[in-house]
């Protein structure tokens, strides 16, 4: 039977297929589908856990164990994931592991859009890149099985455009359970240096190997040889949409790249182009074995490809006409946040004190644009409370009477509770706003361990903020009603004449999200 599935549902369907007993995440687009998705299955264990390190630890827990597991998260995610990834790759797995990484390539949703394909060159592991749904599905399959055969964590790197467009997937929900059994090596496991070297000749001799599999797993299209098209991902489908008659080199693992076929293809074509997202990964890598190509001296390292940018990339070239017409672009209305929203209220007080707000990750953000024009510094999960902290030490007491950090619930679990530690244990004096909506809402309303709900919306034991906040040493706490704008105002004053650290805490619900009493 056929569906019409997105990249993130044909995921979940592959790992499910693959017999997946452990799925793991932190909420993220364009990832956060694939966990929505994979909790529908009672046969697979699944979580939202407080961040994507934690994820990743998890889910290689559940390797060891000898069970299949998949950690997922975004692209700026595996930043967060990144140290147990590196030694991850060293000490191999049991059960299969793979890691979903959803990279942004033109920031529909993030700040930066880096290319993940560089964290597989980085750990040394395998990374698989569909072009489309029914890929997505197959390639999870397969990530399950390179993983468990060559004894390493695997990369399935999406984009936004595979992880939310929808192409028909062969539907086999028919699943294959895999249990193998835990067995102690502590050689393979303990990265203590005496290991961990010869674990690293491991990894060396295992990228050989990969990269003879990449060969067989890549795949030759020949038509005009007048142009050979060595492409990935979802740049194989805008290129065949421009170049229909191309001469086409598919890689479907990005990483180690099949340099035995890339060069039997060069070889083959009169004029060699290199079509990717994002950084030369595959145009440096072939340029260093001596192959002459055309590649990002056509296309941009910024922002995601179309079939119209290629098309106009490679005008010159008269492989293809090209419309000015279809330049043209409708021009973009800016994000807001939702009309009656409670934090709205918190950045219009800032605003009006004229304070410098150290901003986060959430919905809030948006507070950044007008009308609000009320957040001054913005850059990844947690960094507020950290960088109020380190504006205070810099510029003293008298900064920190006119400057707030401002973190939302969800980000304070995932990464704002340590940075807050720092603030007590070096003796700051920063006033901190959590704005407590109970959901991670900017990513669809996930639940995390404040809200008092798991990921299949059964209950479980709720983290008190405040309560949190006082056990690690906050004396200056206040919970305040942002609509009551008056008395919020009047306590935020207060709190920044004090010459002590100081956490406000909101307590009105998300309105579109209101759960409380329904569940």
């Amino acid at each position: 039977m056929n569906k019409l599935l997105s990249g993130n549902e044909a995921i979940a369907q592959g790992a499910y297929k693959s017999g997946v007993a452990v799925a793991t995440g932190y909420p993220g687009t364009p990832a956060t589908e694939i966990m929505e998705s994979l909790s529908k299955f009672n046969e697979v264990y699944c979580e939202w856990s407080p961040n994507e390190k934690v994820a990743l630890e998890v889910a290689f827990g559940a390797s060891f164990g000898g069970k299949r597991s998949l950690a997922v998260m975004k692209h700026v995610g595996l930043n967060v994931a990144s140290d147990p990834l590196m030694s991850i790759s060293y000490t191999g797995v049991n059960g299969g592991l793979v890691i979903v990484t959803a990279d942004d390539p033109g920031m529909h949703s993030s700040q930066n859009e880096q290319d993940n394909r560089n964290y597989a060159k980085f750990a040394k592991i395998p990374m698989f890149e569909p072009s489309d749904s029914q890929e997505a599905k197959d390639m999870t399959i397969k990530a399950f099985e390179v993983s468990e055969k060559f004894d390493t964590p695997v990369l399935l790197r999406t984009t936004t455009r595979i992880s939310h467009s929808k192409s028909v997937v062969e539907s086999d929900e028919k699943r294959k359970e895999n249990n193998k059994e835990l067995k102690k090596n502590s050689s393979k496991y303990v990265m203590i240096p005496t290991n961990a070297i010869k674990r690293h000749s491991f990894v060396e001799a295992r990228l050989k190997k990969l990269e003879n599999l990449s060969n067989k797993l890549s795949v030759i299209e020949y038509k005009d040889k007048s142009v050979g098209i060595v492409t990935s991902g979802v740049c194989y489908g805008y290129a065949k949409d421009v170049f229909p008659d191309a001469s086409f080199l598919k890689i479907n693992m990005t990483y180690p790249l099949p340099f035995d076929i890339i060069k039997s293809f060069s070889d083959k074509v009169d004029k060699l182009y290199v079509i990717e997202e994002l950084d030369p990964f595959i145009e440096e890598q072939l340029k260093a074995e001596g192959i002459k190509l055309i590649g990002k001296e056509k296309l941009s390292v910024e922002g995601e490809l179309s079939p119209d940018i290629i098309r106009n990339a490679f005008l010159k070239d008269n492989i293809n006409e090209y419309s000015d017409d279809q330049l043209k672009t409708p021009k973009k209305r800016l994000p807001k946040m939702c009309n009656g929203c409670s934090h709205i209220p918190i950045f219009q007080i800032l605003k009006k004190l004229d304070v410098v707000v150290m901003g986060d990750i959430g919905c809030y953000t948006l507070a950044a644009l007008p009308p609000l024009n009320s957040m001054d510094v913005q850059l990844n999960m947690g960094l507020s409370i950290g960088s109020m902290h380190g504006l205070d030490k810099a510029l003293g007491k008298d900064i920190s009477k006119k400057a707030v950090a401002v973190i939302g619930d969800s980000t304070f679990i995932h990464s704002g509770i340590t940075s807050l530690i720092n603030v007590v244990y070096n003796k700051g004096i920063s006033t901190i706003i959590i704005l407590d909506n109970r959901s991670t809402a900017m990513t669809g309303f996930q639940d995390h361990p404040s809200t008092g709900f798991t990921i299949d919306g059964s209950s479980t034991k709720q983290i008190d903020l405040a309560n949190l906040v006082k056990s690690i040493g906050i004396t200056n706490i206040k919970i305040v009603d942002p609509y009551n704008a008056k008395e919020t105002e009047k306590i935020i004053k207060e709190e920044l004449a004090k010459e002590e650290p100081s956490v406000i805490i909101t307590n009105q619900p998300c309105l579109l999200n209101n759960k409380e009493g329904t569940k």
